[in-house]
């Protein structure tokens, strides 16, 4: 028999299409229903979160989404307006790119895992201050411990700083391979950047495949 907790737990992370394969669901391992259920439960803290003023202007919180065993976590700055909107990661304009490049590597998006360091969206896309991103980033290292991915891919200047508390050029750090808790670290541009900055989509596809190659697939 199907759990329907184990379903409500899927809809809840975004999965807005759920295939009822007997076949399928009897090899979900135990593990991976641990993970889900421990991803839920922050979920639920960030609904209800107001540690900082981002909850005042949010219609939706954003955890993230895709395979929860992903060898390949995709992080990002913040929810946008259609992320907002949706509760889900990166689905506008920069999402459609970053999906474009993972299918031009050859896989798919939902091989990976896709957040980012606030989960909340910032008044008029700003970018989130260091206060902001300090209140919200243990959200974020819960999740690298529930995945527990072989690489960590860092979309722009902000994702760095939240990881490595420091200041950064992207054009200058874009392709460094960093450490952080173990796991592998490519840097590259975040794709609202590249859709500003067309001439460099080929770099940044260049690079999707690169983070592909980093964790073995």
């Amino acid at each position: 028999m199907i759990d329907k907790n184990y379903l409500k737990v899927l809809k809840e992370l975004g999965f807005e299409e759920i295939i009822l394969d007997k076949s399928i669901l009897n090899q979900k391992s135990s593990n991976q229903i641990d993970k889900i259920e421990e991803l839920n439960k922050i979920y639920k803290e960030i609904k209800v979160c107001t540690k900082c003023d981002l909850h005042k202007s949010r219609t939706n919180p954003v955890l993230g989404e895709g395979n929860v065993n992903a060898k390949i976590m995709f992080i990002g700055e913040a929810p946008g307006e259609e992320e907002d909107k949706q509760g889900r990661p990166f689905v506008g304009r920069a999402g459609k790119l970053l999906t474009k490049c993972i299918e031009n590597a050859g896989h798919r998006r939902e091989e990976v895992y896709i957040a980012n360091i606030n989960k909340c969206r910032p008044p008029n896309n700003r970018t989130p201050t260091i206060e902001e991103q300090e209140t919200c980033i243990p959200f974020l290292l819960r999740q690298i411990e529930i995945i527990n991915p072989k690489v960590l891919c860092l979309l722009g200047a902000t994702a760095y700083r939240g990881i490595f508390k420091k200041e950064a050029k992207i054009t200058k750090e874009r392709g460094s391979i960093l450490e952080f808790m173990g796991k592998k670290v490519y840097i590259t541009y975040h794709p609202a950047y590249v859709l500003r900055n067309p001439k460099e989509e080929e770099t940044f596809c260049q690079d999707i495949k690169n983070v592909f190659k980093l964790a073995g697939e």
